[in-house]
């Protein structure tokens, strides 16, 4: 009985630990958007140099979560956690002290490598150290907490350190955590790896960050490239890669990545939520900070404290979920919460351009709609891991991963496409967009500034209320997508190794 709760207690200890690089990461990811104006005057960044600054890090995270999961199922995903942590406290260092704009641009591209092993290596270790399903779930839900809160706390810390401190200080806010990790991991984590990984698919590899790469490039700048081209062939070129990919994948004995688990229809319906779940909130996301900003006129610190409540009630969804999985059905919980984030889109459409009202339904909006996500992102996640084997959690969780970072890079380009199309329309082609109106109304005489003003805030205002139409029917869409899901159950993967599970 003692050494059963020493277990327990240990398991929970070591849980607190990866919450650190789970934060981080998703820190890392939005902590950046206030500090690039400084940091690009401070180094002399050209307009390419910030967008690669900005991009870098996701790009590459996004690119090579999918390997380094399945690589922690063959090496170790405590070794492969270790090694991550440690290369993201140097580079974080590299990063907070760069001299020029190609010095920060590879830093930020080898954080995202370091990034890459940590999200999946996270959630894999997870299942090994909670096998029951009740604490596995409360310990995702924790995990899910960390990870949408750190997207949500990025840019507000990052304007607090951003009033006293450099721009670097941005960076090395990550040092003290990992130093945390390096040291209580081998104590309190529990390694597993396979004992016959086999050769490492470096083909695979290849295909695999060449497609995400530049699937994900061309969908970012669809939104920013006047003549669609290189976007375009972008596109073709990366599907063409993931074609090639999933072919080479069918056919391997020890594939890079699984795909016969997505034979299994509970597993592929969550993956589809995760997606199109996170389309919605990165478009409502990119459209709502805008408004709060351009309509309202708030400063971007004061933008980021008010648009908070979106990662906050993420989070309080999360923590909520074990407990709703305990009174209902899974598929039930996760169904209301989606739900919930259809209505929450939907009082977006009633926001105007101003007003004592515009402000308080903004951020119910977002809040009611992020808590409605909280339940597939916690029971959802738990669901994709409790499908597979543990031997496999490592590459089913780079999957779930992968189906997150597309989802915000879809949101962003066709939600931000569809909102650029309505402003356009509503302005009659005299403009493009909200911030060159408002930068065209500086030469203006007063009384046509005002004009201008009011009508592209207007057009702006409108584009918002298509985009919480289009998020409440994906949500609703997706709540009826599952409650089609039938139980989970566990997929057993042809030609996989033997694998062994050793102690700290």
């Amino acid at each position: 009985m003692v050494l059963s709760d020493l277990r327990v207690n240990r398991a929970w200890l070591g849980l607190i630990v990866l919450m650190l690089p789970t934060l981080l990461v998703a820190m890392d990811m939005t902590a950046l958007l206030l500090a690039l104006p400084r940091l690009s005057a401070d180094l002399g960044a050209t307009g390419v140099q910030q967008l690669w600054i900005s991009d870098s890090y996701g790009l590459m995270v996004a690119g090579l979560v999918i390997t380094m999961g399945t690589l922690g199922d063959r090496i170790g995903r405590r070794r492969l956690l270790m090694i991550g942590g440690a290369a993201f406290a140097v580079l974080s260092v590299v990063a907070a002290f760069a001299v020029g704009p190609l010095m920060l641009i590879v830093a930020r591209a080898l954080l995202g490598v370091a990034g890459a092993t940590l999200a999946p290596s996270t959630l894999a270790l997870i299942t090994n150290m909670f096998r029951d399903e009740r604490p596995r779930g409360q310990a995702i839900a924790v995990w899910a907490t960390c990870q949408f809160t750190g997207g949500a706390l990025g840019p507000v810390l990052a304007g607090f350190l951003l009033q006293r401190f450099w721009w670097g200080s941005v960076f090395l806010v990550a040092v003290p955590a990992m130093a945390v990790l390096l040291l209580a991991g081998p104590v309190l984590l529990p390694e597993f790896r396979g004992d016959r990984a086999g050769r490492p698919d470096l083909a695979g590899v290849g295909l695999s960050l060449g497609s995400v790469l530049l699937m994900i490039y061309g969908i970012k700048q669809l939104t920013v490239e006047s003549v669609p081209v290189v976007p375009a062939l972008a596109l073709v070129v990366g599907a063409a890669t993931g074609w090639l990919f999933v072919r080479r994948q069918l056919r391997c004995e020890t594939p890079l990545l699984d795909l016969r688990l997505l034979r299994n229809r509970p597993f592929t319906a969550v993956l589809v939520a995760l997606v199109f779940a996170g389309l919605a909130m990165a478009g409502t996301g990119l459209l709502v900070t805008q408004y709060l900003q351009s309509v309202l006129g708030f400063s971007p610190v004061a933008s980021a404290v008010l648009f908070a409540p979106m990662g906050l009630g993420v989070a309080v969804g999360t923590m909520a979920a074990p407990a709703l999985a305990r009174r209902m059905r899974q598929t039930t919980a996760i169904a209301g919460g989606l739900v919930g984030s259809a209505l929450g889109s939907l009082l977006l459409v009633g926001v105007g351009i101003g007003g004592a009202s515009a402000l308080p339904l903004v951020m119910t909006g977002i809040a009611v709609l992020a808590l409605g996500t909280g339940p597939l992102f916690a029971l959802g996640t738990g669901l994709v891991v409790g499908s597979v084997p543990p031997e496999r959690a490592g590459s089913a969780a780079s999957m779930s991963e992968t189906g997150n970072y597309f989802g915000g890079s879809l949101g962003f380009a066709l939600l931000g496409l569809v909102a650029a199309v309505i402003y356009r329309g509503r302005m009659h082609g005299t403009s493009d967009s909200l911030a060159g109106a408002v930068a065209t109304s500086r030469h203006l005489p007063a009384g046509r500034r005002a004009e201008l003003l009011h009508t592209a805030r207007e057009a702006f205002t409108s584009s918002l209320h298509v985009t919480g139409l289009t998020a409440a029917v994906l949500f609703a869409g997706l709540a009826v997508l599952t409650l089609t899901m039938r139980p989970a159950a566990r997929t057993t993967p042809a030609a996989l190794p033997d694998y062994e599970t050793t102690g700290a």
